[in-house]
């Protein structure tokens, strides 16, 4: 992961629960990183003119309004386990041919939406996830208002899909590769978490920031599939686990730098127009 001023910057204070970060904080932060001083002002100042961040007070930033609603779903990846309900076989629809094309932003953040709520493409311009959230489409029309998507998109419960489509259904997300990712990653953060007290405070803080910031995001991107498609035990241990380690990156970033963060969201470009990509 190439870790740059924008990427520290945006991913810590998105985690930072509103909390405004001091320059100070982010400069040292940074220079964990190898980025000098000059280096976190610039782009502070470069964020702030965008409108990503705000300053709060004398040497102070939080972000700014565009970027707050989209922390404020980062951060259910930590809740959406208990959102879940039981599947009974249908699904939800989400068609979007009504909607323009020609704005990049507002396309990049259409497709961001549909992926954060797991929806895929079935048949041109026609999302599908299976309905096993609790609020069945509402829940899923809310979130995806709240992760910038255009309100005129139509979602719907959706069922009785014939055979052959129902059989692309079954295709659309990799399960093996989610199940093997559950357990593989599982294990590569609990033997960190068992050998991370021997570490130099820097090299643990420096590994717990990486090594979380993957994590976090691949339950952000998660869809969520209920059983049997997926092995929701395998799931639920690895929920666990990242909870786990987010709270001890928590207490090493805290230790170190005096800032109370969950492990930062990272996705792999950070945003150049208001949002992150």
């Amino acid at each position: 992961m190439e870790l740059t001023a924008k990427k520290i910057i945006l991913g810590l204070l998105l985690v930072s629960d509103g909390r405004p970060l001091t320059v100070r904080s982010l400069i040292d932060a940074c220079a964990l990183f190898g980025i000098k001083e000059n280096n976190v002002r610039v782009t502070l100042t470069r964020l702030s003119a965008e409108g990503l961040i705000a300053a709060r007070g004398r040497g102070s930033y939080m972000l700014g309004l565009p970027v707050q609603q989209l922390a404020d779903q980062v951060a259910t990846w930590q809740t959406m386990e208990q959102r879940l309900g039981l599947w009974q076989g249908g699904y939800i629809a989400v068609y979007t041919g009504t909607l323009a094309r020609s704005n990049r932003k507002a396309l990049r953040q259409r497709e961001r939406a549909l992926e954060m709520c797991g929806l895929r493409e079935l048949d041109r311009d026609l999302y599908v996830r299976p309905d096993n959230f609790q609020g069945g489409a509402d829940f899923i029309r809310q979130r995806l208002h709240a992760l910038g998507m255009e309100r005129e998109a139509a979602v719907f419960a959706a069922s009785d899909f014939d055979t052959v489509r129902l059989a692309s259904i079954a295709r659309l997300w990799d399960t093996d590769a989610l199940n093997a990712h559950y357990q593989k990653d599982r294990q590569r953060l609990e033997d960190w978490l068992a050998r991370y007290d021997q570490l130099d405070a820097d090299v643990a803080a420096r590994e717990v920031y990486i090594m979380g910031a993957q994590a976090v995001r691949s339950l952000v991107f998660d869809p969520w599939l209920p059983a049997p498609m997926i092995d929701e035990d395998a799931r639920h241990a690895y929920l666990e686990t990242v909870k786990r380690f987010d709270d001890t990156g928590k207490a090493l970033w805290d230790r170190r730098f005096q800032i109370r963060i969950g492990m930062p969201y990272m996705t792999e470009e950070q945003p150049t127009s208001g949002v992150l990509q």
